[in-house]
């Protein structure tokens, strides 16, 4: 009896003792623990994910590449599999698996005797806890805290919750951060697309994905996978028929197919800053963001090309700059070439190539992969020396005048020569890449979204986007707005300006401003319409005279070109500055019928649960969301869009920039056959060249300018350097549009009048065209000039005048 009591009393000290031990440790690796309970809010990264206006991917944003599923939506096989790797009793036990961790202290005590690796006993809710709030460290004390989170954690989170952040939180190798990203770069699978093996496989990765490596490791890695699959028999989730199948599928990774991308380097630029500005970089990296663009990829490729093609066009005309540099033609010369650096910035269809051969005829060229080729004379006729200050060298007469063998030059194939005759195979073309660069934009002109935006010649040279970044000049372009604002304040297309010389005293020291016209001459009163048409800087000035400059500026505001724009009559020329983003978006009005709208990339962004966070349209809409339709009539959306200027004022300027098409420096546009408007803009010495224009349906911007300014060249304006640009994109993107008249607002009359003088037209008269009047404005026979200041003694009859001053009339000051 004594020894009994003994026993007794030792086995209670020593109980005594592992109870005060266990106490003691909880209370002491328990202190300072992390907030376990943040764990049922918590969202993993996730990567966003920004899509064209067709749903075409854009481009990704992410530091894990993990694609968030649900436990809701995650399969039963990958579930299953998963748990007979790592955690059978997870739905049984409080958090600590005590029986796997008597199970596994025996097999250690084996595995050391026998030399082997020991095996870890971590529950599921064990190494969330570690992968959340804890560290890699290896320690006694890092295990203790991760089993006592693992207690709290079981008792604060629910069993699916917690599988849910392992299942999308875990590492599994090939950058793969959760399951779902895991299948698509292991397999190119959805996880409901998985077979039992692949499942398997996936399932063997947690503990070490790199001991695992399908390629690398793959024996390893089929018997890791096989015994996942006899786990998954053993715990009664699969067949024997099942498993057998499953070990012999082959262990093969499908490289991750590319999804149909769109390309639009500076738009996808322009999208992710504004992304950043809303919703912060944790928001746009980690988010798991949604984002529809307005990107319309055909008319994307129509932007970037037609750009790239203006550019090399205006170029070409400026002469040769030389070759990249220089090889000696010694055996081994193909390595040679492969060797040389060249700049990044070509487009891909150029290549690099050596020339050879230099004779009067062609230049025979040579590949890094041994193949060959030859450059005519006709191809070379451009590449006249470039000299400074836009002067060029002789005639090319042989192509030896501009090649020598040895030079590293870029090429690109070429099947026709100007005349339409065909080339012979393996016929290239010089190519240069071009000194000058600009911008491109196509917008909705109904609702400011934009369709297409290309800001220079290459995204990789320079992220610098001109088409929204660039302050410049608008030159010409800028004066329909101080039209408009004449034509909203009693004026008419009708009314007579006085061409003629304008000085005005720019105050003590500054001397006079005398601005000029294009052509250097004065034709006397005109017709607002030839104002525009042809873009007269004096008529221009005279009528921003007139109205005043509060107006002009007040107009520019309005139609938000510049918030804050100088009341100086230069001003009314476009010596502001603005960029071509914010020009487009004006003509946008112009011909939507003075109504505002804001240019928009992004038309809605949805969070990680898809509920939207930001739409672009934000007008109420009864009747727009229904369970099914059954013929009902479609909703009426409300317009509530601002109005800046007066219908039929609009209306009546787009009739006078279709002219500016038809009969005026756009007039090389007229040949695309199509309902077209638009105006040139060119600044003082020809530094910045402008065209915008549009269809009813579509406003186009075009702008190109050297980055450091300077000018373009005496003879380059907006009619044949930005101009050609504009013509190329409306050619492809109209090519199977219907032509769509201008829409004629209500209270608009047409009237037949003289282009010349703006009267009434009369029997018999040539020069007529119909003119667009507000009712109760019609020409009633008496004439009446804008003066606006002082003619400075002008006198009609002298030199280089075209138009006599007749008729005065009443006169407007």
């Amino acid at each position: 009896m004594r020894w009994v009591l003994i026993l007794f009393s030792t086995v209670l000290l020593v109980g005594l003792i592992a109870v005060g031990g266990v106490l003691w440790g909880l209370h002491h690796y328990g202190r300072g623990l992390p907030d376990y309970k943040q764990l049922a809010d918590y969202e993993p990264p996730v990567m966003t994910r920004v899509h064209a206006g067709d749903g075409r991917l854009l481009s990704e944003y992410a530091r894990q590449r993990r694609v968030f599923v649900p436990i809701e939506a995650m399969p039963r096989r990958v579930i299953k599999a998963f748990l007979s790797a790592e955690d059978k009793n997870f739905y049984s036990h409080p958090g600590i698996d005590f029986l796997g961790l008597a199970k596994a202290m025996l097999d250690n005590v084996r595995n050391y005797a026998q030399n082997r690796r020991p095996r870890g006993a971590s529950t599921i809710t064990q190494q969330v806890a570690k992968n959340f709030l804890l560290t890699n460290e290896v320690s006694i004390e890092r295990k203790a805290k991760e089993a006592i989170l693992a207690l709290r954690i079981e008792r604060a989170i629910s069993k699916d919750r917690i599988l849910e952040l392992y299942l999308n939180e875990i590492y599994l190798g090939l950058r793969s951060y959760g399951v779902a990203a895991a299948a698509l770069n292991y397999f190119d699978k959805s996880l409901d697309e998985l077979t039992i093996a692949e499942a398997a496989y996936l399932a063997a990765l947690p503990k070490a994905p790199n001991n695992y490596h399908p390629v690398r490791r793959h024996d390893a890695a089929v018997t890791r996978r096989n015994w996942v699959i006899a786990q998954m028999q053993e715990n009664g989730f699969i067949t024997a028929e099942e498993v057998e199948k499953a070990q012999a599928e082959p262990l093969v990774v499908h490289q991750r197919s590319v999804t149909e991308v769109a390309e639009a380097d500076y738009f996808a630029e322009e999208v992710r800053r504004w992304l950043v500005d809303r919703f912060g970089e944790d928001g746009l990296y980690e988010g798991g963001l949604s984002v529809r663009t307005t990107l319309d990829p055909k008319l994307q490729r129509i932007a970037d090309a037609s750009l790239q093609w203006g550019l090399i066009y205006y170029d070409r005309r400026h002469g040769w700059r030389g070759p990249l540099g220089r090889i000696e033609i010694v055996a081994g010369w193909g390595d040679a070439l492969a060797d040389f650096k060249i700049p990044t910035t070509a487009p891909k269809e150029w290549r690099k190539a050596l020339a050879l051969i230099a004779e009067d005829k062609r230049i025979q060229i040579g590949f890094e992969d041994g193949s060959f080729g030859e450059i005519p004379r006709a191809e070379l006729k451009w590449a006249r020396e470039w000299r400074e200050k836009q002067r060029l060298g002789p005639s090319v007469k042989k192509a030896s005048d501009v090649l020598s063998p040895g030079d590293v030059i870029f090429v690109e194939p070429v099947e026709k020569d100007d005349d339409g005759k065909t080339y012979p195979a393996n016929t290239y073309t010089l190519r240069q890449i071009p000194d000058v660069d600009g911008g491109i934009v196509a917008m909705d002109p109904h609702t400011g979204r934009v369709l297409a935006l290309s800001g220079g010649w290459s995204f990789k040279e320079s992220q610098f986007n001109r088409a929204t970044q660039a302050e410049r000049q608008p030159g010409s372009s800028f004066k329909p707005f101080v039209y408009l604002a004449a034509l909203d304040n009693g004026f008419t297309p009708a009314t007579r300006i006085l061409d003629a010389p304008f000085v005005i005293d720019q105050g003590p020291g500054l001397g006079k401003w005398k601005p000029a016209n294009y052509t250097k001459k004065f034709y006397g009163p005109s017709p607002m319409r030839l104002g525009i048409e042809k873009s007269r800087n004096l008529m221009t000035v005279r009528l921003a005279q007139t109205i005043g400059m509060d107006l002009v500026t007040d107009y520019a505001r309005r139609f938000g070109i510049d918030d804050d724009m100088p009341k100086h009559l230069s001003m009314s020329l476009g010596a502001g500055e603005t960029t071509l983003l914010k020009m487009t978006t004006a003509y946008s009005m112009l011909v939507n019928g003075g109504k505002r709208v804001e240019p928009s990339l992004i038309d809605r962004v949805q969070d990680r649960n898809g509920h939207t966070i930001y739409e672009h349209d934000t007008r109420d809409c009864a009747g727009c969301v229904a369970h099914r339709w059954r013929g009902e009539p479609v909703p009426s959306v409300p317009d509530t869009r601002e109005r800046v200027a007066d219908p039929a004022s609009a209306y009546q300027m787009v009739s006078m920039l279709e002219g500016v098409v038809k009969r005026g420096t756009g007039r090389r546009i007229s040949t695309i056959g199509k309902p077209l408007a638009g105006k040139t803009g060119t600044t003082n010495d020809n530094v910045d060249t402008w065209f915008v224009g549009f269809t009813p349906d579509l406003a186009v911007g075009a702008f190109v300018g050297f980055d450091q300014p300077k000018t373009l060249g005496p003879r380059d304006t907006g009619s044949n350097v930005a101009a050609p640009i504009f013509k190329k994109f409306m050619e492809q993107a109209l090519v199977d549009e219907p032509s769509i008249p201008f829409r004629i607002p209500p209270g608009v009359r047409n009237v037949r009048i003289n282009i010349a003088t703006g009267a009434l037209a009369q029997p018999g008269e040539k020069e007529v065209m119909v003119e667009a009047f507000k009712a109760g404005t019609e020409p009633t026979g008496e004439s009446e000039i804008v003066f606006g200041g002082d003619a400075a003694g002008w006198d009609a009859q002298g030199p280089g005048n075209t138009a006599p001053v007749a008729g005065r009339g009443s006169g407007l000051y």
